[in-house]
């Protein structure tokens, strides 16, 4: 099968027999002034999903545009030093503006233009989701505004200046945390108050139905081009694949084609950042300190709260990962038993980085290096016959200032 049509072909799990729920979760808990746009939404989608001239769109603008299909490659310096299993790497981090995000913007932007919604709305982390939508805009030719948390937009600064020079108004968030759930929080304010005239590009696999569904079928392209590579590559399956989870765009997107074939692992990682209490990390999933199912910005899932039910800080390294729950389809694999989440510290994210500039000459984004970090733990455990995939979502680049702080890069070079 084409990777065009699979794409058109709507695959509909016995899980999600409900539209708009993963078993438990998921969902649509909203103020009563947006469910009208999200019905308008979920008619608009049904009906570009069963267009072939939307669908001949996206996958032109992805492949001439955006630069799909993405390499899979074989990390040769890095699997050998390890020892153990195979390392593959799935090459999102080689897409027009850096990271995956750019397969549900472009996907998102057409159906907006479609809907007849001029003005775009977003929000971001760790800006790349932001820096997408403005891509898309310009290239559209539609008005966008980004929300950022102040605290994102110091450690995410270039990718500031990304989404201003492409022509996005960039509005600080200053209340709560300063980061991605504050950012969320005010776009949905604003598209509370111009729902007639505004299309929300939500970034991740979360909030309400339809959005887990339609961001995690624009980004099914990852892993249905991974099968295809990896079966040309070595003649069978990985025997796992790990993405990193924040929102859980990139990893639904990693994981999706391959959840019919139980012999492939699924393994999600959070960002443990520097601890197991509350405000520490963003491991919604682990056992200590962890997460309890609850609503958070219109979808039930599991979210980091405390007793009381208020929801809890975060934090993590990377701004893309620091968020207090995860989208529903995530909830419902972890239940299942389906894929597991681990969780990875700040430090083991810094040193994942480090090793990899230094085996294969790619520097990955934070966010990304959580999931290198728990390929380099597990390999040498591995058999040599073992494959792992690692979804690698994003470069470095925006991370330069993140970095050059916390690994001390300026005169030296033994930071490891």
């Amino acid at each position: 099968m084409s990777v065009a049509a699979a794409i058109t072909e709507e695959k509909t799990s016995p899980a999600q027999a409900t539209a708009g729920r993963f078993g438990a979760y998921g969902g649509r808990y909203v103020p009563e002034t947006l469910m009208a746009a999200l019905e308008e939404l979920e008619v608009a989608y049904a009906a570009a999903q069963a267009d072939p001239a939307f669908h001949a769109e996206l996958n032109g603008l992805l492949h001439t545009y955006a630069g799909r299909p993405t390499a899979l490659y074989y990390a040769k310096r890095l699997s050998e030093t390890l020892g153990g299993a195979k390392i593959y790497l799935k090459r999102e981090d080689l897409l027009h503006t850096g990271a995956h995000k750019i397969n549900n913007a472009l996907g998102q932007g057409l159906l907006a233009k479609r809907m007849g919604k001029q003005r775009i709305i977003a929000e971001t982390g760790a800006g790349q989701h932001g820096v997408a939508t403005a891509t898309v805009c310009a290239l559209l030719g539609l008005d966008c505004v980004i929300y950022m948390g102040q605290e994102d937009m110091q450690r995410q600064e270039p990718n500031v200046y990304r989404m201003r020079l492409l022509g996005a108004e960039v509005r600080g968030v200053t209340g709560g945390s300063a980061t991605l759930k504050d950012a969320i929080n005010e776009a949905m304010r604003d598209w509370v108050t111009n729902v007639r005239s505004t299309y929300y590009v939500l970034g991740s696999a979360l909030g309400s139905h339809p959005y887990p569904t339609m961001v995690r079928n624009f980004h099914r392209v990852i892993s249905i081009e991974a099968r295809q590579q990896i079966l040309e590559a070595e003649g069978k399956l990985p025997d796992a694949i790990i993405a990193c989870v924040g929102g859980g765009s990139n990893a639904i997107g990693a994981f999706y084609e391959f959840l019919p074939d139980t012999s492939v692992e699924l393994i999600g990682v959070e960002a443990g950042g520097r601890g197991t209490g509350l405000g520490e990390h963003a491991a919604r999933f682990q056992k200590i300190g962890g997460g309890t199912p609850g609503v958070l910005q219109g979808t039930y899932s599991y979210v980091l709260q405390n007793d009381a039910g208020q929801i809890s800080s975060t934090h993590s390294v990377s701004a893309g990962l620091d968020y207090a729950s995860v989208g529903p389809e995530h909830a419902m694999l972890h239940d299942s038993g389906r894929a597991s989440y681990v969780s990875c510290s700040d430090d083991a994210a810094l040193k994942a980085v480090v090793t990899l500039s230094r085996t294969e000459g790619i520097i990955p984004a934070l966010e990304s290096a959580h999931a290198v970090a728990e390929a380099i733990r597990i390999a040498p455990t591995r058999s040599q016959t073992d494959i792992i995939m690692v979804n690698l979502s994003g470069r470095g680049d925006k991370d330069m200032g993140i970095l050059a702080r916390e690994l001390d890069l300026k005169g030296a070079s033994d930071v490891s």
